[in-house]
């Protein structure tokens, strides 16, 4: 499932914007591949965050990924449940219940690096065939 209405990034996150405010998580499709969640790290509220750069991690029984902010910004908020309980992600909506952060975004124009929900399942697909 990949909702129409939030953009994309290659790194597996989303993004909703709403004016000035974006929320943000991971994919679905990111949590499959992580599996076992154990760990979680955010930058905190009011720190900045670079489109592209890491923003945080997240740690597996098998490994630690890095997350990438899709979008520049002052963090307004984190999702604390989450970060309290990392394996929330796996049970809840990732979409929803599942969002990370919340930021107060710097340059609205930046989405047109992101792709749409049939950009990221066209990405999807050619990933999965180039395994």
């Amino acid at each position: 499932m990949i909702p129409e209405n939030l953009k994309y990034a290659k790194s597996h996150e989303w993004v909703k914007i709403d004016g000035k405010k974006a929320v943000f998580g991971i994919t679905d499709h990111a949590i499959d591949e992580i599996r076992d969640i154990i760990f979680l790290e955010l930058k905190g509220v009011g720190e900045q965050v670079e489109q592209g750069k890491p923003f945080g991690t997240i740690e597996s029984v098998k490994a630690v990924f890095e997350l990438f902010s899709p979008v520049s910004g002052r963090i307004t908020a984190v999702n604390q449940a989450v970060l309290d309980k990392p394996e929330l992600l796996t049970m809840t909506e990732a979409y929803g219940k599942g969002w990370l952060a919340e930021v107060e975004v710097k340059d609205a124009s930046e989405t047109g690096k992101l792709m749409d929900a049939k950009g990221y399942d066209e990405f999807l697909r050619s990933e999965s065939s180039a395994h």
